[in-house]
């Protein structure tokens, strides 16, 4: 006999508020949508995504933090009859069939160049918009025989992406006046929200690129990867607790801790198993050549296809903190950059970046991470500026791939931010004449893309329209706060110490 308790069923797809602490430490009720129901012996737990939170904040919560009167069942819908000899489904309603797979309606995802890391058996359908209860009803259930269902989702969106040029002078000594681009030529005009460097002016992101080891993903296709599948990870002196979810064999998410070897990142189910294999691997830094060297900061590349293992055993490890990438096997086209700092043990990895051999979009950046317990000490800022520092080598300009994470995008922003303002400030008057600067010499001298210093100028709302001519004005409280800015800023790239030749890959017959 199971116990008999009055609750009101929830099931997946339901959405009510849920109780959590905000950064002040203090109670909010934000709303959050069930994804999972772990049917205990004592008590269910619940898996919630916070509305329009991140979802590094999702979390296994227990009964008592459910507003249960405000709760909303998903929304149910007919089944839609069959299209091209595949059958219809209804996302939001409790009565679907979760026994068959159900494919997705609308657009699809372009079929990936290679093969994904996670289970392709995975069904996807749209997410529905979900209505209020209208009256709560109350049941009697067994506890275990709570309905379990599985809902999925997908996104896709494509846009072209919108650009200007402008070109920049001075005009009264703290005024820069920017020349309006010259009649009979076509300007592409790129609009002045907050996702610039991110997104399209019309709010539409860019097509993500479908190739490569860690690919743009907006799709968030099926309740396996919504879901946090890692407790902890140990890495050398760390445990680092995931934010998103990463395909490691399914064997070893059900452990309490995962292991991995801080210098080849091969992971393993147990700290013997970690012991037994220290003794065996050689490696205390990462594999490839060590290219940079200033105190105790060092920069490794790897080839992608050299070190196939390494590269691939980062990029699992890097899922675990990206959530707007899906992972593939196919690490050949790139190259990897670890930073690491050494003490007497080894080096050890702080973050990294990867980049195509070949990018025909001018990307010197296609992903970036630093690890959590290196985050806020500015090591994001130094990735960034030595992945500049290897497009000077390389004379060329750069952009990171699109799209970024929130975290990433902020400290972009705050980079090229920094870098513009440092060339603007430092300008100096030639034979007596005010000085002054184009958006191309601003692009030369720091190797960031046009569009981005556009982006970032426009992003500072320093662009004005004034007598027919665009304006470009720094106020004191914009030039303040970056002296205040660059004074916390003490970790910095020295060209000196690196020691790097670009190749050509175009004459390569394969990287």
């Amino acid at each position: 006999n199971h116990p008999q308790i009055e609750l009101v069923e929830i099931i997946e797809g339901c959405r009510l508020p849920v109780l959590r602490k905000n950064q002040e430490n203090e109670d909010e009720w934000p709303l959050a949508e069930v994804l999972s129901v772990r049917d205990l012996p004592r008590t269910p737990l619940y898996y919630v995504h916070y509305i329009d939170f991140n979802k590094r904040l999702d979390e296994w919560v227990t009964p008592d933090r459910l507003d249960m009167k405000k709760l909303q069942f998903p929304k149910k819908e007919a089944r839609t009859p069959p299209k091209n000899g595949l059958p219809g489904s209804g996302p939001g309603s409790p009565e679907r069939d979760v026994s068959a797979s159900a494919p997705s309606r609308g657009k699809t995802l372009p079929a990936p160049v290679y093969p994904a890391l996670r289970d392709p058996s995975f069904s996807s359908t749209p997410r529905e918009q979900h209505q209020p209860l209208a009256a709560l009803t109350t049941v009697n259930i067994p506890l275990n025989h709570l309905t379990h269902m599985w809902r999925a989702w997908f996104l896709l969106v494509c846009g072209k992406q919108k650009l200007i040029t402008f070109f920049v002078s001075w005009k009264n000594g703290s005024t820069r006046r920017l020349i309006p681009p010259q009649p009979g030529r076509k300007r592409k005009t790129c609009g002045g929200t907050d996702e610039d460097s991110q997104d399209s002016s019309d709010g539409i992101p860019s097509a993500p690129r479908m190739t490569g080891s860690l690919v743009s993903d907006r799709s968030h296709d099926d309740i396996v990867t919504r879901m946090k599948n890692i407790d902890c990870i140990e890495l050398g002196r760390h445990r680092l607790k995931p934010w998103y979810f990463s395909p490691y064999p399914q064997e070893l998410t059900g452990l309490p801790i995962l292991y991995l070897c801080e210098y080849c990142l091969k992971y393993l189910k147990s700290l013997k198993c970690l012991q037994r294999h220290l003794t065996k691997c050689n490696l205390r830094h990462p594999p490839g050549n060590e290219i940079y060297r200033k105190g105790t900061i060092s920069f490794f590349e790897i080839d992608g296809r050299k070190n196939k293992t390494y590269s691939q055993n980062l990029c699992l490890l890097a899922k675990c903190f990206l959530d707007h990438k899906t992972l593939y096997y196919d690490t050949d086209p790139f190259l990897f950059y670890v930073m690491t700092e050494y003490d007497s043990k080894g080096f050890h990895i702080v973050g990294y970046f990867s980049k195509e051999k070949e990018s025909t979009e001018d990307y010197n950046v296609a992903c970036i991470l630093t690890l959590p317990p290196y985050q806020r000490r500015g090591y994001g800022k130094l990735l960034i500026e030595f992945s500049y520092e290897l497009s000077k080598v390389e004379g060329k300009t750069g952009t990171p791939e699109k799209p970024l994470s929130d975290l990433g995008l902020l400290s972009y922003r705050s980079y090229w931010t920094q870098t513009i303002l440092e060339i603007l400030m430092n300008l100096k008057p030639e034979n007596g004449e005010r000085p002054q600067i184009t958006i191309n010499e601003i692009s030369e001298i720091t190797s960031v893309k046009k569009e981005d210093v556009i982006s970032t100028l426009q992003y500072l709302n320093l662009i004005n329209y004034y007598k027919g001519q665009y304006i470009l004005t720094l106020s004191e409280d914009i030039v303040e706060g970056h002296e205040r800015a660059m004074q916390k800023r003490h970790l910095r790239i020295d060209s000196k110490g690196l020691h790097f030749t670009p190749k050509d890959w175009s004459k390569r017959g394969k990287w």
